[in-house]
């Protein structure tokens, strides 16, 4: 979702950096995904003015040219080869001088030169307004009012306006925020927290006034269910045309197109306030009466965009008297009954719509819209008749049209703000700090939820109604983390967590292999079990576990192998230059026989690129089928696995690869699999059942032994012996030297060099003495420890170190 920052100052007295805005959005849980600084007009129309033209003849060696001069306001007259054939002699048209940059209409940039055109000069180009980004049209050249001074920039007559533009990953259940108020609302709030005071200013809708009762169309709702609230007032006199530029310049912002001035003041105020409305030709209702009801299923309808749809029984429609359909309820409106230029007489509606059956209309008809996107998640019922009033205001002031009814309502049942109970103790729990009882109250007071009792304990609040994800006690806590700062939650100084039962052998399994294979450089994944069906081969389909309402079609049924979603995450890293790639996953395939569905557990594997990086040490290791064997075999030999016998085997995407009987598969993924990932480099995989290898794996028994009673004892050697001498045999001599008592050797020193001969080095040994039978006295160890170093001097020439 796009928000802009200079219209949101509209409803905040701020002057604050956008990344400082941006980030504390995000600590407010509307995660700020990017930035980016725009201009109302591409390029800010830098380097176009102004220019009045002086003389227009038609070029001598072109029929549908003129040559023309034109005044840029320094009194320096250019000539200019123009192929627009409405250019004139006096005209102001806007002019883009040489080395400017303009766009075309797919973005793509060209700078305007000095050249020749069929042998005549053209100093620069006289603009057209699609040319310059200002409108579509390409008829001819732009003709600029009289009064416009040649060398005027063009940026000052259209004040372009440059912007930064917020994109925010909304969440589902943050209906609130699905408009510039709402963000500024919630931002309010994260200020106040934070020792700002700015001054939050609602949508004015004081000016709308009834000037008459000249053009009543009075409303009827069928099923209250499918329309809890349904509201319309009727404006007559008005006229369609451009809307001004302040609206245009505030719908581009967020890559909307200007279309007339009643189509932009709906889509302003849906965006200003996260309500839908739609604007009815009045001349298009039958019987001046709007019926809201559904009709028979195939019944036919042609929708805006001139295609011819067949509805469904459960399909929300507005009708006329006749029962003619006019619009889609929340979703789309209808071909003949929209506003146009020639509207004179209009109809405007704002509703709260059932959510599930919008979704489920956008859904069959596939038409997402950003008033269906706004309806399916739930609107505010109680910010509709403020919508219609801000929308008919605006309408009556860019249109000139007089509002000549009543606001015609149907609201039967009047939804009332939700009331929540909170504990301050539970506050404390679920937080795990104590907060202030004064900051909680100042916290819920920001963001509008009314206290209606207290006592020492406890808090009675109201909610208000566009807060429709806040319904718990623990959903009003989550508020007052989010606005208290979840960075000033203290870490705790001790670590709680879960103890896992001894029995749960299948958790201490799965960690058992995670860190071995994390200690081996792998990292783990988690891929959605959701996939493409165009992964899915025919064959396969029958069995297949399919979604009755995917969320897209990218995600619609349920995986039958991990590979494509692996692979997918492959190609992703690789994409972005990341090549050298060690992954694992435990995760699940899912199938159906007839009724009945199934879904096993898997370990998956994976590598390609290098598995080791290039140092001063040693080169670069390219991953290959021996090495993810390796790794195999060392991870089902931690298990207590037999990992011999392995078979050959290949399928539809493993090539050459071995099978581990009754567990799995590795081998090299087959390029041609790759290929459709886009990914050119050897991937080698793994497959295991996890349910397979457990029974496999043995639990082994774990034996101890009593602690000694009798202490160790340590005594050192420095040693000059032979660099050819290693101190592995040294550590093998000892120990076929003294069996009984020494224990364990270590060494701690090696040097050469300084009053050591050249051809010598010198070695500090410790050696660990123990008897488990009694203390060993001076007299045992000295004995030891010279029956070592005898066998020392005799089999490798050892001397002690002085």
């Amino acid at each position: 979702m796009k928000i802009s920052y200079n219209w949101l100052k509209n409803y905040l007295d701020i002057d604050m950096d956008a990344e400082a805005v941006g980030e504390i959005l995000t600590d407010l849980g509307l995660e700020v995904e990017g930035i980016e600084k725009i201009q109302s007009v591409k390029g800010g129309l830098k380097g176009v003015i102004a220019g009045k033209v002086l003389t227009c003849v038609k070029h001598p060696n072109a029929d549908k040219l003129s040559l023309t001069t034109v005044d840029l306001g320094d009194g320096k007259p250019v000539p200019i080869v123009c192929g627009a054939p409405n250019v004139a002699e006096g005209q102001i048209v806007p002019v883009a001088t040489i080395g400017t940059i303009l766009y075309d209409d797919k973005g793509k940039e060209f700078k305007i030169k000095k050249g020749k055109i069929r042998g005549e000069e053209s100093h620069g180009m006289i603009c057209a307004e699609d040319e310059l980004g200002l409108g579509d049209s390409h008829d001819g050249i732009m003709v600029l009012e009289e009064d416009v001074k040649p060398g005027t920039p063009l940026a000052e007559v259209f004040e372009v306006e440059e912007d930064e533009v917020f994109e925010i990953g909304l969440t589902p259940n943050r209906t609130d925020a699905m408009s510039h108020f709402g963000v500024a609302r919630d931002l309010w709030a994260g200020l106040k927290q934070r020792g700002l005071n700015p001054s939050l200013i609602e949508p004015p809708v004081l000016h709308f006034n009834v000037d008459n009762h000249l053009y009543n169309i009075s409303v009827e709702v069928e099923d209250r269910k499918l329309a809890p609230r349904y509201t319309g007032v009727s404006i007559t006199n008005l006229k369609v045309k451009e809307s001004p530029l302040w609206l245009q310049n505030r719908l581009r912002s967020i890559g909307l197109k200007p279309i007339n001035n009643v189509v932009d003041i709906t889509n302003f105020v849906m965006h200003e306030l996260g309500q839908p409305l739609h604007a009815f030709d009045a001349n298009a209702i039958k019987g001046q009466k709007i019926v809201v009801k559904t009709l028979p299923a195939g019944t036919a309808f042609v929708t805006l965009d001139g295609v011819k749809r067949e509805l469904h029984e459960e399909d929300i429609m507005i009708c006329d008297a006749e029962d003619n359909p006019l619009c889609i309820a929340g979703v789309y409106g209808g071909l003949d009954s929209g506003v146009t230029e020639k509207t004179t007489d209009m109809f405007l509606e704002s509703a709260y719509f059932d959510p599930i059956a919008i979704r489920k209309t956008s859904k069959r008809h596939g038409l997402h819209t950003d008033a269906s996107f706004r309806f399916e998640r739930g609107v505010d019922v109680n910010t509709v008749d403020m919508a219609l009033k801000r929308a008919a205001s605006l309408i009556v002031e860019l249109a000139g049209g007089k509002i000549s009814s009543n606001i015609q309502e149907f609201y039967p049942v009047k939804l009332e703000n939700h009331q929540v109970l909170l504990h301050y103790k539970n506050v404390n729990k679920l937080i795990g700090e104590i907060i202030p009882k004064d900051v909680i109250k100042s916290i819920l007071t920001s963001l509008d939820i009314k206290i209606i009792s207290e006592t020492p304990h406890s808090l009675g609040l109201k909610i208000p109604t566009y807060r429709t994800d806040v319904y718990r006690e623990a959903d009003v806590v989550e508020e007052l983390l989010r606005i208290y700062g979840y960075n000033n939650i203290e870490f705790p100084g001790q670590i709680r967590f879960s103890i896992v039962s001894e029995d749960d052998y299948k958790e201490k399994f799965k960690r058992k292999i995670s860190s071995f294979l994390t200690s081996r450089g792998f990292y783990e994944i988690m891929t959605n079990s959701l996939t493409k069906e165009e992964y899915i081969s025919e064959e396969e389909m029958p069995s297949t576990v399919k979604l009755l309402n995917p969320l897209s079609t990218d995600l619609s049924v349920l995986r039958k192998t991990m590979v494509n979603s692996v692979l997918e995450s492959v190609a992703f890293n690789i994409n972005r230059k990341n090549n050298d790639l060690m992954f694992f996953e435990w995760g699940k395939t899912y199938s159906k026989k007839g009724d009945e569905y199934k879904e096993k557990e898997h370990l998956i594997v994976l590598t390609t690129g290098h598995f080791y990086k290039e140092s001063w040490l040693e080169g670069k290791k390219k991953a290959d089928f021996y090495y993810l064997k390796g790794v195999l075999q060392d991870m089902l030999q931690a298990s207590n696995v037999d990992s011999t016998g392995h078979k050959s085997f290949s399928n539809d995407f493993i090539q050459g690869g071995l099978e581990i009987p009754d567990m799995g598969y590795y081998g090299k993924v087959d390029p041609e699999v790759c290929a459709r990932f886009g990914i050119k480099q050897e991937v080698y995989y793994a497959c295991l059942d996890m349910q397979a290898w457990m029974k496999m794996s043995k639990k082994k028994t774990v034996k101890f032994n009593e602690l000694p009673k009798y202490p160790e004892v340590r005594r050192d050697l420095a040693l000059l012996v032979d660099k050819g001498i290693t101190y592995d045999e040294l550590y093998q001599k000892a120990f076929e030297t003294e069996k009984k008592l020494l224990k364990k050797i270590s060494l701690f020193d090696v040097y050469e060099g300084k009053k050591i001969p050249k051809a010598k080095k010198s070695y500090a040994l410790s050696f660990i003495l123990q008897d488990k039978n009694k203390t060993l006295n001076d007299k045992q160890i000295d004995k030891v420890m010279k029956r070592i170093f005898e066998a020392y001097a005799k089999s490798f020439g050892a001397e002690l170190r002085q």
